[in-house]
């Protein structure tokens, strides 16, 4: 059966933490995966979280299954967090999924069946899963320009011209705030530019919210997907809770729809149903009931608020003192640009051959195309790091 196949190449990202921990160095340096670090190095469970999970302890009292949807209070609590409590509702689907990544597979199987072979247009870069994703689901993709390397910035008029190329009805990938893997997002005006182009080109958002709250606060984080929702008629959400409720393990995303009208809603949100029906017939639910709990109670929303706040400052203020060190190390302002990104992940823009001399030569660890995770730094290592960079340079 088996002797046609040859061995998948193995993970960059993830085979970076076999190499990390193979490393007998005590001062190497893990800022490769994608999850959010305390001061200590730890990722811990969040108190509002671990406060949830106790209530769920004491009050579940049957492990039977909730439906290819989830939990129900899940997904509504999630729809106010991404869109708001003002928003029109009944023009809105929501169905609890197998974290962000599951959101997306899913998501890409009902635009396959919706419009079978559209292409969808990715940000030039974009997180790395996101082309095998789509291209499983049987959609093609293309790319369209966003990033420049030598100024740390978003091209973005060279993006809108990019995006003129898509023809009607293809759907455009998004990256809601905090772009993985560069950490350099879309003002509000651009959004606004974006959200208009979509409309007079009758192309289709898809927007991957997988930081919202990491950025710049939950509610401007979640500010253009809001503005979509205002100026477009039907568009396709991504969310994770994996960050910003660190429930990486437990696999808790939701995806969303908004449609032209409730009609449409119940159609697309049935086949939206039935393509996990036959991935994975349904969600995880433990860690999706705690985000539930949190979010229906007013006393732990707060709680949770205030945590990840303490996570979103100390990644700004981490962002800050690596581009000072690094100025102060380099005599430039060349890294300046991380200060000016949002997220967990930011570009150093050097080569992989560098990145290569970091992690041999210092026992720095970071994707090859130089992406790091903010959160993976330590206040006390910066001057070490920063100096370790201009040394490659």
């Amino acid at each position: 059966m088996f002797e046609t196949l040859t061995a998948a190449p193995p993970d960059k990202i993830l085979n970076l933490s076999v190499l990390f921990r193979n490393d007998p160095r005590p001062e190497k340096m893990d800022l490769g995966v994608g999850v959010y670090k305390d001061s200590s190095g730890a990722t811990v469970i969040m108190k509002a979280v671990r406060e949830a999970e106790k209530r769920l302890y004491d009050s579940q009292t049957t492990k039977t299954y909730l439906g290819m949807g989830g939990d129900e209070g899940f997904n509504k609590a999630m729809l106010k967090l991404v869109f708001g409590a003002d928003a029109d509702f009944s023009r809105l689907f929501s169905a609890q999924t197998a974290g962000g990544t599951g959101a997306l597979r899913t998501l890409a199987e009902l635009l396959s069946k919706a419009r079978p072979g559209v292409t969808v247009w990715l940000s030039d870069p974009t997180w790395a899963n996101h082309a095998p994703i789509l291209k499983a689901a049987g959609l093609r993709t293309a790319s369209y320009p966003y990033f420049d390397v030598a100024t740390g910035k978003v091209k973005f008029d060279e993006m809108i011209e990019g995006l003129k190329a898509a023809a009607q009805g293809d759907v455009i990938l998004l990256h809601g705030c905090c772009h993985n893997p560069t950490g350099a997002n879309l003002t509000l005006d651009q959004w606004e530019k974006v959200a208009r182009l979509l409309v007079e080109r009758d192309l289709f958002p898809f927007v991957d919210l997988a930081y919202q709250g990491f950025g710049d606060g939950l509610d401007t984080d979640a500010a253009p997907v809001r503005l979509l929702a205002k100026t477009v008629s039907e568009m396709a959400i991504a969310t994770s809770c994996s960050k910003n409720f660190s429930v990486y393990r437990d696999r808790v995303g939701a995806m969303m729809l908004l449609c032209k009208d409730a009609d449409s809603v119940k159609i697309a949100g049935s086949q939206a149903l039935m393509a996990t029906r036959v991935m994975y017939s349904m969600p995880p639910d433990h860690a999706a009931a705690a985000v539930r709990i949190i979010l229906e109670d007013e006393a732990l929303t707060a709680n949770w608020r205030m945590e990840l706040e303490e996570m979103r400052l100390r990644m700004l203020n981490l962002r800050k003192g690596f581009a000072d060190a690094l100025r102060r190390h380099s005599n430039s302002d060349r890294f300046d640009f991380i200060a000016e990104h949002r997220g967990m992940f930011s570009r150093l823009g050097i080569t992989e051959a560098q990145v290569d001399r970091l992690r041999e030569e210092f026992g720095i660890y970071m994707v090859g195309d130089s992406r790091f995770n903010v959160a993976g730094l330590k206040e006390d290592r910066l001057e070490d790091l920063a100096k370790a960079v201009v040394s490659v340079l």
